[in-house]
């Protein structure tokens, strides 16, 4: 039969509302009592029952972990670093798949319904209504990848991708590239929007270079390939910032299976600096995003606003940095 706390007080010599404060964050308990409580829970492997003590705290210490491309192999490296960090801190994730889903009151509705402590808004492309929904449901939230504002509604933690989209191109224009293109995800997602517009930016302030932008369906590697085989219908560019890792490693695909070489015909710099852009056999030169630190800073903050609500949203940026390998003419 399973332990109980009573069998732990029993053996403990204490009062079963000891072994209960003493498991429960921020109780008085003296330092005796919890050693004798603690000693006695090992001997008979007990654990306490996270369910039952939500209803004393009215804490269930759940947070829900919100995120929408799920085609993209990046999200199981965000994924991964989100439920560990959660765990580490005795927090459990509870998982949303909002893939094509374009309405959030249907995960504010949910997410009620399991008594969630905090939400994290894991993604690059939802729009900022998506995170202020649950803000407006009461719910303390943070918004991971959002787009950089100077005025947030919530806590958004991410880099600026307009200046991303600023540094590809000067990355690109340093190399001697004078006819460059950006490859977007979908037109209508805000990082594909920023990152373009730091593009075309950059490129307008530079004398003698040309651009053009185009569009992929998704942030997925088929995309990238289909659009890049469409591109090669036409002339290419000299280089392309893909805007994303994944469509970078599609788009490398396609120019393989064209027949031309990678950089010798035509230059890629992708953005994320995903795992798999290392790989020998893809090398991708990319832009770094500091997922580590963007996300143990999201998890930090969305603790923060479940002890207090009350604190003012802020926008957090992150920096980042070109990361050379092997797709790009090499630096002068």
């Amino acid at each position: 039969m399973a332990v109980t706390l009573k069998d732990v007080a029993e053996l403990a010599g204490v009062s079963r509302s000891a072994v209960s404060r003493t498991y429960t964050e921020g109780a008085s308990v003296s330092s005796k009592t919890r050693e004798k409580v603690m000693r006695a829970a090992s001997e008979l492997g007990y654990s306490p029952n996270a369910l039952a003590s939500s209803l004393t705290t009215g804490r269930t210490k759940m947070i829900g972990l919100v995120s929408n491309n799920f085609h993209n192999p990046i999200f199981l490296e965000v994924f991964d670093l989100f439920t560990r960090g959660l765990q580490e801190r005795g927090l459990r994730p509870l998982l949303v798949n909002l893939t094509d889903e374009t309405d959030p009151q249907a995960s504010v509705q949910m997410l009620r319904q399991y008594s969630v402590d905090g939400v994290i808004v894991a993604s690059s492309t939802l729009p900022p209504g998506f995170a202020r929904a649950f803000r407006d449901a009461g719910m303390p939230v943070v918004h991971s990848f959002g787009r950089h504002s100077t005025d947030p509604a919530v806590d958004i933690l991410g880099i600026d991708n307009i200046a991303a989209g600023r540094l590809a191109a000067r990355t690109m224009i340093e190399r001697g590239y004078s006819d460059i293109a950006f490859l977007g995800g979908p037109a209508t997602a805000t990082s594909t929007l920023d990152r373009e517009k730091g593009f075309v930016t950059e490129v307008a302030a530079n004398k003698g270079v040309s651009c053009t932008t185009s569009f992929a369906d998704a942030y997925s590697f088929e995309a990238g390939r289909a659009e890049m085989q469409r591109l090669l219908n036409g002339q290419p560019a000299q280089a392309y910032f893909c805007g994303d890792d994944v469509l970078s490693i599609g788009a490398l695909s396609a120019l393989q299976s064209a027949g031309l070489r990678v950089p010798d015909d035509v230059g890629l710099i992708g953005l994320n600096d995903m795992t798999m852009a290392s790989w020998a056999n893809i090398n991708l030169t990319t832009i770094n995003n500091p997922l580590f630190e963007i996300i143990s800073a999201s998890i930090d903050r969305v603790s923060a606003l479940v002890k207090d609500n009350s604190i003012a949203p802020q926008a957090h940026l992150f920096d980042c940095h070109v990361v050379e390998r092997g797709t790009l003419r090499p630096a002068p």
